[in-house]
């Protein structure tokens, strides 16, 4: 919001400087983002009254004024269409830098000869001035300007930017901040005069308003102005909208404008010979319903839109835009004048739904009271009556079909004190509430009963007038104490710290961990093959999704991380190793959805960076296993891999992952058809993915030491022939479990000649330690013989 120092003094006292003024505000929670000093140097050019007005003797387009600048007279050659006599203007005298009228380069004003007449100086157009682009004339002042005075002192202005924050409708108003500076200073805040003449003729005669929808539109104030003559809006209008960012029309669209921003209610004018019916109806849309709004879009509209309609369809989106059929133009000679108060939710869902936002719409949004309508509605009609030359119909048209009335909140020391630390007396939160426009009952034991202005729709409980005496005292004014009591014990979350510990283990892997959004598109879903677990289950739709990319809740990882390959395989050359750690949504019959915590990963490209020491190989299922091995390992959770089948992976080259007999996760080489669909290229790719709350249970209590032997360990080879169902891991498993056994490698299998049809060759190394003693050769052959007797009583193994 952007609040003009001089229109500020209009309804408050300032004796501050800006910089000073603009830090109380940001001290208060106002913040202050910058302060826009307007107005160039304007050396050598005062406030001047035109005496009078000649022809040149030489040029019919031209004339010769004669300037006053109070107590010195100057003649000055002028073109401008719209000079006369007794104007006050702003004058440049020799000397001044000013802006050329034609082409906008900074030139300095000399001394100049024009058709045989010297002339001395220049009345200047807003152009020369670098007011704005206007050079089709001059800048004609009011008649209050002083004469002589600088025009730096007399136009010149400080805009302060203030970030509002959303919970304070009333200070995107000018008259808002003025009460906020009247409370942080001392001072008296004045509100704008709203009385203005009347005709004898009730507006109920020529106009009507019927409310369909009051749970959408609370209130729906009117008044009717006619004899409007169309025209520019005076130039301290223009100057003060141009200040808040908004650029003049004319006198009607400028007084709507200007009234918003001088109180903070949005209206609306609209041509009331266009108005069908002479009735205004405001409504929700029909479905598919359609209407050209003022930025000549043509808009369709839901059922949940509010429109404002006459008597045969659409005139306006409610709280947001006019429509074109309505509109001013210059043609237009009565006008029907809106202010409204309508649901601030259906406005912000309206917004959303049509992508417009409007300055009406931002105010509209934040929940203004249903009061603000018609002092709104007052204010606007004494400027159309005053600057447009029209006559007010009697009274105004106002429906409020239920009327909203203001809790009065009890307010206690004792809340007080334990929100703020400090114990006020009751003398000061008297004045600071009532100076904030609070009406206080009661007496201060228990407690007093305070009604908030309503124009303080934030002030809901207690804690908001606490908030408030804080802010205007001053947070550094409340006494600093030191925090009491003992800090509370962490609350254990295993689910958690298993999620962050994972997170280390794979970075320290060598994986990257991503982090997309939980909401995900139903064509990207629908591009994996059905997974067993959400096969059976429709995707929870968000009700208003921003995008068909982000409409539904994720249930699997598996997407995202999938489309995070497609897009980082066209700039990685090297190994492509990814990962993310979180949850996904499972529907479950009228009940919240199941989450469960996953973390997914893949890996594609060569294994490692290419090098002239390695030439890499591209990464491969034994890769991506040991990536799982390694993280299981440091979360001393033991697993072991088991075939198995993933519709969205290769059969033959997938596996489970069995922790404490539990699968918890799966991992496999991507089946070529999912990869095809996501626009992945690089081939092949691996994946995992693991359900951390299905391995929570099974990691291990922590580890023990174990001392480092002292005795030396016997190292042999086994070469094992089984069948070729039998599994390498089931004989390591079995192996390992023998006497003296303390380690077992497989590190060779082998088919083919010296080996029987239907069997294989394994080869391990296994190592015999003792912790007592040096073992002896009959030791380790009597540990053999066992282990090879149960082997092949148990699996059928054979000694090569």
């Amino acid at each position: 919001m952007k609040v003009s120092l001089k229109w500020l003094r209009d309804y408050v006292e300032v004796s501050l400087l800006p910089e000073e003024l603009a830090a109380k505000l940001t001290a208060s929670g106002n913040e202050v983002a910058t302060l826009i000093r307007t107005g160039g140097d304007w050396d050598h050019v005062h406030v001047a009254h035109v005496t009078a007005v000649e022809p040149h003797p030489n040029a019919d387009r031209l004339r010769l004024a004669t300037v006053d600048t109070g107590g010195e007279v100057h003649t000055v050659v002028c073109g401008a269409p719209n000079l006369a006599a007794g104007q006050r203007v702003a004058y440049a005298s020799i000397g001044a830098h000013l802006l050329d009228g034609h082409n906008g380069e900074a030139m300095e004003l000399k001394a100049a000869r024009i058709r045989g007449v010297v002339s001395e100086g220049m009345i200047c157009s807003e152009r020369e001035l670098g007011l704005s682009d206007q050079h089709e004339g001059i800048l004609v002042l009011p008649e209050t300007a002083p004469l002589g005075a600088a025009l730096r002192d007399y136009l010149s202005d400080v805009v302060f930017d203030i970030d509002v924050t959303p919970n304070r409708p009333d200070c995107y108003s000018v008259v808002g901040v003025a009460r906020e500076v009247a409370v942080l200073t001392g001072k008296q805040a004045r509100e704008p005069d709203s009385r203005y003449p009347e005709t004898a003729l009730p507006i109920a005669e020529s106009a009507r308003v019927q409310i369909d929808d009051p749970d959408l539109c609370l209130r729906y104030t009117a008044s009717l102005v006619t004899g409007v003559k169309i025209g520019p809006s005076p130039a301290w209008m223009q100057q003060r909208l141009a200040a808040a960012g908004m650029r003049p029309i004319n006198n009607v669209v400028d007084v709507t404008n200007y009234v918003m921003l001088e109180v903070g209610q949005p209206l609306h004018a609209f041509d009331f010979d266009t108005v069908r019916g002479r009735r205004i109806v405001v409504r929700r849309a029909k479905a598919g319903e359609t209407m050209a709004t003022l930025d000549g879009v043509a808009r369709t509209f839901t059922a949940n839109t509010l429109l404002i309609c006459d008597a045969e369809g659409p005139v306006g989106v409610a709280g947001i835009i006019g429509g074109a059929s309505s509109e001013v133009s210059a043609s237009t000679t009565t006008i029907l004048l809106e202010a409204a108060n309508f649901d601030h939710i259906n406005i912000r869902q309206s917004e959303t739904s049509l992508r417009v936002v409007t300055e009406a719409s931002r105010r509209f949004d934040k929940g203004l009271h249903p009061h603000s309508a018609e002092v709104g509605l007052r204010r606007a009609t004494k400027l159309l009556v005053e600057l447009c030359g029209g006559t007010a119909a009697q009274g105004i048209i106002d429906e409020y079909p239920t009327r909203r009335t203001i809790p009065a909140i009890e307010v206690t020391q004792r809340r007080l004190t334990t929100v703020l630390g400090a114990t006020l007396s009751a003398g000061v939160v008297y004045d600071v509430l009532t100076a904030l426009g609070c009406t206080l009952v009661g007496e201060w034991e228990p407690g007093f009963r305070v009604t908030p202005p309503w124009w303080r729709p934030d002030l809901r409980i207690q804690d908001d007038f606490a908030e408030e005496l804080a802010r205007i005292i001053g947070y550094d004014e409340l006494p600093t104490t030191a925090v009491r009591g003992s800090i509370p014990h962490a609350a254990p979350n295993p689910l958690r710290e298993l999620k962050e510990q994972s997170r280390d283990v794979l970075v320290a892997l060598g994986m990257q961990e991503v982090i997309n959004y939980s909401l995900v598109s139903l064509a990207n879903l629908q591009k994996l093959a059905p997974l067993p677990a959400v096969s059976s289950v429709t995707p929870l739709k968000v009700a208003n999704p921003m995008s068909n990319e982000q409409e539904y809740l994720r249930t699997t990882l598996r997407p995202s991380v999938l489309l995070n390959l497609a897009h980082n395989q066209r700039s990685a050359r090297g190994p492509i190793r990814l990962f993310e750690a979180g949850r996904i949504y499972l529907p479950r019959a009228d009940d919240l959805p199941e989450e469960r915590d996953q973390i997914t990963g893949l890996m594609a490209g060569p294994v490692s960076e290419m090098s002239w020491t390695e030439p890499g190989h591209p990464s491969d299922f034994f890769d991506c296993k040991g990536v799982i091995e390694s993280w299981l390992h440091e979360l001393n959770a033991p697993a072991e891999f088991r075939p198995a089948s993933d519709p969205n992976l290769m059969p033959g080259r997938t596996a489970e992952i069995v922790a404490g007999g539990e699968v918890v996760g799966v991992m496999g080489e991507l089946h070529p058809d999912v990869a095809a669909r996501f626009d992945i290229e690089s081939r092949p790719v691996y994946l995992f993915e693991l359900d951390l709350a299905a391995l929570l249970p099974h990691l291990g209590a922590g580890r023990r030491f174990s001392p480092i032997a002292r005795f030396q360990a016997v190292t042999e080879d086994l070469a094992l022939v089984v069948s070729l169902d039998v599994e390498a891991a089931d004989i390591a498993a079995a192996i390992r479990s023998g006497r003296l056994v303390t380690a077992a490698r497989l590190f060779d299998i082998y088919t083919g000649e010296g080996v029987p049809a239907g069997k294989k060759s394994l080869a391990f190394q296994v190592t015999y330690q003792s912790p007592t003693h040096t073992l002896t050769n009959e030791e380790v052959a009597a540990a053999r013989s066992e282990l090879l007797a149960r082997l092949a009583a148990d699996m059928g193994a054979q000694l090569r």
